[in-house]
C-alpha cells in the first residue's frame, strides 16, 4: 500500500545552486535526513579530570572487521569539543547504542552543556566501566563498544574529521547472536534515526542468501 501511494507523489529535483543558497536551517534538515536512515550512538569520554562526557552521534559507519574498526565523523573544531579533544587526550572512547526507552535521555546529550557539566549526571544516565578503557559506557545501554584510538583523518573538504577506533572490547546480549555472527539489532530494540531530531523503530524484512550471477535471489530459512 505504501509503494502505491509514493509511486503518486511528485519527485522535486534540486540542483547544486539551488541547495547551497536555501535557508541554512533548512538545507541542514534537509541533508541530514534526505540520505537514509542511520545509527543514533552515544559516545562516552573522559576529560583529565576524570570528568565524564556523553554526546549523540549519528555517523558512525562500520570501516572494517580485520582488525574490527568503527569510526564516526566528527564536526569542525573550531572552538573546543569535549569529545574530540577528550579523545585526543586518552585515546579512548565508547560508542553505546540507542534504545527506546534511553531515546529522550540520548537525545537530550545534544544540549550545550558546560565542559565542567556531566551528560550522564544532566539526563540521568549512569556511567560504567571496565578494565580495558578509561572512557565511560552508559550502563543502561544494551550493545556498546570500548574503542582505542586508531586514527583521527582531517577532511578538508568541509573541515571535519573521521575519528577511527579499535573495538577493544563490545557487549552484545548473547540471545541476539545467530549461530554465523549475524547479531539481530531489532530484538534489543535498538534505534535509527534520520536527520538530527527523528527516531525510528526498525523493523526487519529478512536476511538473503549470498548473491550470485544469474541466480534468483533467496531469503535464508
Amino acid at each position: 500500500m505504501l509503494s502505491r501511494k509514493l509511486v503518486k507523489m511528485m519527485t522535486k529535483k534540486f540542483v547544486l545552486d539551488e541547495i547551497l543558497e536555501m535557508d541554512s536551517m533548512f538545507r541542514r534538515n534537509l541533508m541530514n535526513s534526505v540520505e537514509g536512515f542511520k545509527n543514533a550512538v552515544l559516545v562516552g569520554t573522559q576529560d583529565h579530570e576524570q570528568r565524564n562526557n556523553l554526546a549523540i552521534f549519528n555517523s558512525v559507519v562500520h570501516i572494517g572487521a580485520t582488525p574490527p574498526l568503527i569510526g564516526f565523523i566528527h564536526r569542525p573544531v573550531s572552538v573546543p569539543k569535549q569529545t574530540f579533544t577528550n579523545i585526543q587526550l586518552n585515546g579512548s572512547f565508547t560508542l553505546n547504542l540507542i534504545h527506546e526507552e534511553l531515546v529522550q535521555q540520548a537525545h537530550q546529550t545534544s544540549a550545550r552543556y558546560a565542559p565542567d557539566i556531566s551528560e550522564f549526571d544532566s539526563v540521568g544516565l549512569t556511567p560504567e566501566f571496565s578494565d580495558k578503557i578509561t572512557a565511560p559506557y552508559v550502563k543502561e545501554s544494551r550493545v556498546k563498544f570500548g574503542m582505542v584510538l586508531e586514527e583521527i583523518i582531517p577532511i578538508p573538504a568541509n573541515g571535519t574529521y573521521l575519528i577511527i577506533g579499535k573495538v577493544e572490547e563490545m557487549y552484545v546480549p548473547d540471545e541476539t547472536i545467530a549461530t554465523d555472527g549475524f547479531v539481530d539489532l531489532s530484538a534489543s530494540g535498538i534505534l535509527a534515526c534520520a536527520g538530527l531530531d527523528s527516531y525510528y523503530r526498525p523493523q526487519p524484512l529478512g536476511r538473503f542468501e549470498y548473491a550470485k550471477p544469474g541466480q534468483p535471489v533467496r531469503k535464508k530459512v
